[in-house]
């Protein structure tokens, strides 16, 4: 029983600091009040079961992306995702696409929702429950985009290599101004995705929701088209949510 109090303690400790920078087994020592040792004990078996996970450049420790898969268990009776749903089906309905609902998760995005067009005969491959790095598509760097700056560097200094930084930091700033981020074929070839933010009632990142949609019929005004509905779905979700802003 110790031992579980003492794991949960640390469970604790990171789910507070969620939004904040991850903790290195010192800090995680001196706010769980253990020694280094015992921490170091706890964490190995905790990082087994995926309840959390080490940032392999810094060393520190956060939440593992196992509570959200297991959230995932309870999602008709998630309150917050209902509510994205709707308006993911009157997007849909609007463009006649597939709409997406991402949620990030440390270095990666966790595809939560996926409602496919059932007029439109062309699939993706992008399934719910599906992982990908946060610095691949346009939901994520719309994320990226318009989450706190530390979180951001930490991603991005992460996965991008140090002499594409400048650039994609530039990619970032446009995100943020437009409101939106555009991809092609970033995942799958012969694609093209739009994605805007969803806040929450702190102004804090909750997910994006994006249009998929093949490329070779994209023209210009048809994109502007699915930029706009996208952004005002973006909008409407997240004034729902308790956003004002």
């Amino acid at each position: 029983m110790q031992s579980i109090d003492r794991a949960m303690n640390i469970i604790k400790v990171l789910a507070s600091k969620s939004n904040e920078n991850w903790l290195s087994i010192t800090e995680l020592s001196k706010e769980c009040e253990l020694p280094v040792s015992t921490i170091h004990r706890l964490l190995k078996s905790l990082e087994e079961h995926d309840l959390i996970q080490q940032d392999l450049r810094t060393k520190e420790y956060g939440l593992g992306s196992i509570w959200l898969e297991y959230g995932l268990q309870m999602y008709d009776s998630i309150d917050i995702t209902s509510q994205i749903k709707v308006e993911m089906e009157e997007l849909m309905r609007q463009v006649n696409e597939s709409i997406y609902f991402n949620k990030p998760m440390g270095m990666e995005s966790l595809i939560i929702e996926r409602i496919d067009s059932p007029d439109n005969p062309i699939r993706f491959f992008d399934k719910i429950g599906s992982r990908i790095p946060m610095n691949i598509g346009a939901a994520n760097k719309t994320m990226l985009a318009y989450m706190p700056y530390r979180e951001t560097e930490n991603i991005v200094n992460t996965l991008i290599p140090e002499n594409d930084r400048p650039g994609f930091w530039a990619t970032l700033h446009q995100v943020k101004t437009n409101g939106y981020a555009i991809s092609r074929g970033e995942r799958t070839e012969g694609t093209v995705a739009v994605a805007a933010p969803i806040l929450n009632r702190s102004g804090e990142v909750e997910g994006a929701v994006s249009i998929g949609c093949v490329s070779f019929n994209i023209k210009e005004e048809r994109l502007e088209f699915l930029i706009e509905k996208v952004i005002n779905t973006g909008k409407r979700i997240s004034k729902n949510l308790g956003y004002n802003g």
